[in-house]
């Protein structure tokens, strides 16, 4: 492929991109929207696999560049009980559980993690409401974890289930969960990120642990992780589109 046509298709990627994030706000209640929308998304994300090396890291910055100001979004304070018990005791009870289609399912407390290999960058959030914000995040790099854990021969997706509850009124289904595929999982940029900025997570952004995927839209960086699962799909997992915010018309793979 010539440099010219590579260069195009790349800006045609980053087009699509821009244009899941910016029509977000009319999706709800236009079916032709969505309907244009998942074929712009599996466009997106063809030409990113295509055309993006599977190890290709998104940009980093210098400590001159983070953000004065990194705006806490979503969920700022979880009420869950269980959440509520172990903020008030410093996490120190908290456990990350990863299963599903693993062969040795974990249960890792934050010592654990940091004693896991680890990663720190100085990466920007993209936020789909159009803001962004750079800051630095160190935290155990996933692909050690999963590597930990033994992925089943089937497994093929990773859902972050997650403390924080954005809908209420939705019972169980309320509750905050996302998900990313293996290529994502196993990039040297994804991370569970346990400190930001050289300290650890402020319960607004995300404490104990939070996903890092820096190659995606602000919305697939889950806060609150509590449990990892390996599914091979994730169709039966709450409203079937591979998160909360996807189940309510955004897309699933947001590739920037």
């Amino acid at each position: 492929m010539s440099s010219s046509r590579r260069t195009w298709l790349k800006g045609l990627a980053a087009t699509g991109a821009a244009a899941l994030a910016s029509a977000c706000d009319r999706i709800a209640g236009d079916p032709a929207v969505r309907a244009g929308l998942r074929g712009a998304e599996r466009l997106n994300h063809g030409l990113h696999r295509v055309l993006f090396d599977r190890r290709t890291l998104a940009r980093e910055y210098p400590d001159s560049a983070i953000s004065a100001v990194f705006r806490a979004n979503g969920s700022i304070d979880p009420g869950d009980p269980l959440y509520r018990r172990l903020a008030a005791g410093g996490f120190a009870d908290y456990r990350l559980v990863v299963d599903g289609l693993v062969e040795r399912p974990l249960s890792l407390d934050i010592a654990s993690l940091r004693a896991l290999p680890s990663r720190s960058q100085v990466t920007r959030h993209d936020c789909v409401e159009g803001w962004s914000a750079i800051a630095r995040w160190t935290g155990a790099r996933l692909a050690p974890v999963l590597e930990q854990a033994g992925l089943k021969p089937e497994a093929r997706f990773l859902v972050f289930h997650c403390f924080d509850t954005l809908d209420p009124e939705a019972g169980a289904d309320g509750r905050y969960y996302e998900s990313i595929d293996l290529v994502d999982a196993l990039h040297p940029q994804t991370l569970l990120a346990y400190e930001m900025n050289g300290s650890p997570l402020s319960i607004a952004h995300g404490a104990p642990v939070r996903l890092r995927v820096e190659r995606q839209l602000g919305y697939k960086h889950a806060k609150y992780v509590s449990r990892i699962e390996a599914v091979a799909d994730f169709s039966h997992i709450s409203g079937g589109r591979g998160g909360f915010w996807e189940d309510r018309g955004y897309e699933w793979y947001a590739g920037i």
